[in-house]
């Protein structure tokens, strides 16, 4: 079973090649969003910023065990690309600072691709578009502010779809039990696993 994960794992496409294939047809813009995909036998500590032990594989925002995946879908929300996995601690911005920001800022500057994304990517960088948050003052946001904000959200929410596919049509997604290390590889080969579905994008909500 492992060999045939990383088969297909390393079958999955490449980030830049999933940048350039979005370009190539005629998308406008792509959609980051992260999943920590819940799992087991995650026993293993570390230190928090605070110098105080934690569990590396739990997530306080999931409030579960599991490995931080960041993806890349299409306005759709089919899923073009998924990220190796990185300890469910990590907040997504990390994560997506080691894994794929550089790409995006390449795809922004050099392919015209801009990105959407939720809150949780604020400071994102070049290309990276989030909505404005919310002054902590108290000030209402002016109307054309919160305008942009309704408008972006209305697109990026489809993105969301794209981790609803995976964990909908394939059950295992939903809480592994591998060595969480390995979560990255099976995300990676869940949609490969049916070579007639994936060139004809035949993936639809269950």
């Amino acid at each position: 079973m492992d060999e045939v994960v990383i088969v297909l794992a390393e079958q999955a496409p490449d980030l830049h090649e999933a940048l350039q294939r979005a370009k190539d047809e005629g998308t406008a813009y792509v959609i980051l969003d992260g999943k920590v995909f819940s799992a087991d036998r995650c026993s293993e500590k570390t230190l928090s910023v605070k110098g105080e032990p934690i569990d590396l594989w739990y997530s306080g925002k999931a409030r579960e065990h599991g490995g931080n995946i960041q993806a890349l879908c299409a306005p759709d929300g089919f899923p073009w690309w998924v990220s190796d996995v990185e300890p469910g601690s990590l907040h997504d911005l990390t994560v997506a600072r080691e894994h794929v920001l550089g790409a995006l800022y390449w795809a922004a500057s050099h392919l015209d691709l801009p990105t959407l994304a939720d809150g949780g990517y604020d400071g994102a960088g070049i290309g990276v578009h989030t909505p404005v948050k919310q002054p902590a003052d108290g000030q209402v946001l002016d109307v054309d502010t919160r305008t942009r904000n309704a408008l972006l959200r209305g697109l990026r929410c489809l993105g969301e779809r794209g981790f609803a596919l995976l964990t909908g049509r394939w059950r295992s997604l939903r809480h592994l039990t591998a060595n969480p290390s390995k979560i990255g590889d099976i995300v990676k080969a869940a949609p490969l696993s049916d070579p007639h579905q994936l060139p004809e994008r035949a993936l639809t909500s269950p």
